[in-house]
């Protein structure tokens, strides 16, 4: 990594082998980005580390300069796959030391499951955060209670980090999250599942650049 890629977390894709169906992962990660997703997270849980490996040379060859990915968990697989960072729960790897390992160009994101963990990663050096889960999601049920629109309000007003929302994210609540304050959205069935990726993405950033332009004329603005 030469230098460290611009954050755009408006459109965010966590990817779920599983929800493609017989699809492959790349072909769905293809059409996304062609749709409008600005960061791509690859999430595997269930592949061996020569398979993760190998799949993600491969989504990191189709990806644009512009769209970053980042390897869920794994900091070996990302050093080795040559991705844009990493992003970490919090039963991961400490991000102080994914921070000395991978360096300053990396990106790193947190999630966050309540405000005591919200605070406290505000000293940590950190990228962005994700408040997870904005709603419930049968996707990730190992977490804790929903933040809700109000919890997200108030991780808002608490940090200066970037937020991106995640968690039971789509077409009908895409738009409340940004004006509760999240600079994005990620989402996992809401593209994986769907169809037509191509065209859920597309449909998803319209929904977020409409949502921004009236924050906008309504004088919406928050830090992060």
């Amino acid at each position: 990594m030469k230098d460290k890629k611009q954050l755009d977390l408006s459109l965010y894709l966590v990817t779920d082998r599983k929800l493609a169906g017989q699809r492959e992962l790349v072909e769905v990660v293809q059409k996304a980005v062609k749709g409008g997703v600005s960061v791509v997270q690859l999430r595997e849980k269930e592949l061996c580390a020569r398979e993760f490996y190998e799949l993600g040379i491969r989504i990191k060859e189709l990806l644009p300069p512009d769209v970053p990915l980042l390897i869920d968990d794994r900091l070996d697989l990302a050093l080795a796959i040559g991705a844009d960072g990493l992003h970490l729960g919090q039963r991961d790897l400490p991000v102080e030391i994914a921070r000395k390992l991978l360096g300053p160009l990396a990106i790193i994101g947190l999630s966050v499951e309540n405000l005591n963990q919200l605070q406290a990663a505000k000293q940590l050096p950190v990228d962005y955060l994700a408040i997870s889960p904005v709603f419930s999601t049968p996707t990730k049920t190992d977490t804790g209670p929903a933040w809700g629109l109000d919890g997200l309000r108030a991780a808002r007003k608490l940090t200066d980090l970037p937020l991106v929302a995640i968690g039971g994210i789509n077409e009908r609540n895409a738009a409340a999250a940004l004006e509760a304050g999240a600079d994005g959205v990620a989402v996992v069935s809401a593209i994986c599942a769907a169809p037509d990726p191509e065209e859920a993405a597309r449909q998803l950033k319209k929904i977020i650049l409409e949502a921004r332009k009236r924050m906008k004329s309504k004088q919406i603005v928050y830090k992060g």
